[in-house]
């Protein structure tokens, strides 16, 4: 493996406020960066979140969104409780009555959903089972080959990878996000660390699998697009 998938990172009015809200959802330690950033730190089989101080606009829903899993009713409606009391907000997408799962949105309007319980494919997933990405079939191989994690659904127009420990899952519906999405940047990308080997290598082997050099990063790494057009970070340990 030469990268690997070490955080989402969430552009954010108020980083520190609103790392705040999802350490008292998830349940973990918010820590300072040398950016200005706070990382929510992940682990083996659960993804971390970062969230990067950048006063951009909302616009439209976001293109990701986290899918919380349950237990049980209770345990369901106990983080639904808890999470509106941190600041979230019930939100309507169109969600029918009799479905299951409960949607929010977080102090700054990001949507994510608490899955209700007995799901069978997010089962054994961990507290946070799954990011959910609009993007098409191809952009799900992409990912699957860069970090070298299996595909664990393909049908239709949906795959779907996760780490070879297991845990998070990450989706894509099968949407042509050119065709959809405005043209606007994604204030929710994920950053990649190399590995092993060097950083010049790792970024032809990545546009040899269908992702596009953007800019060099401040922090001594790069900026590249997934071959849906979507932005990531791949730096180095040290960054």
């Amino acid at each position: 493996m030469s990268c690997r998938l070490t955080a989402l990172a969430l552009d954010a009015y108020d980083p520190a406020r609103l790392a705040r809200f999802w350490a008292g959802v998830l349940g973990r330690e918010a820590l300072e960066d040398a950016q200005g950033g706070v990382l929510l730190p992940g682990s083996g089989t659960q993804l971390g979140l970062r969230f990067v101080p950048r006063q951009v606009e909302k616009v439209g829903r976001n293109r990701m969104h986290l899918h919380l899993t349950s237990t049980t009713p209770d345990d369901q409606r106990r983080i639904v409780e808890r999470a509106l009391r941190l600041g979230a907000q019930h939100l309507d997408v169109g969600q029918l009555p009799e479905e299951g799962h409960v949607v929010l949105a977080d102090p700054e309007g990001n949507e994510y959903c608490v899955i209700e319980p007995g799901n069978a494919y997010l089962a054994g997933c961990g507290l946070l089972g799954e990011l959910t990405c609009d993007g098409t079939r191809d952009v799900g191989f992409f990912w699957a080959e860069a970090l070298e994690w299996p595909l664990v659904w393909d049908q239709g127009l949906q795959t779907a990878i996760q780490s070879p420990r297991g845990g998070t899952k990450i989706s894509w519906d099968g949407w042509d996000v050119a065709a959809v999405a405005p043209e606007h940047r994604n204030r929710l990308r994920f950053e990649v660390v190399l590995a092993a080997g060097d950083l010049t290598e790792e970024i032809e082997r990545l546009t040899s699998l269908g992702a596009t050099r953007l800019s060099a990063a401040g922090d001594g790494g790069v900026t590249l697009a997934d071959p849906d057009g979507n932005e990531f970070h791949l730096g180095t340990p040290a960054s």
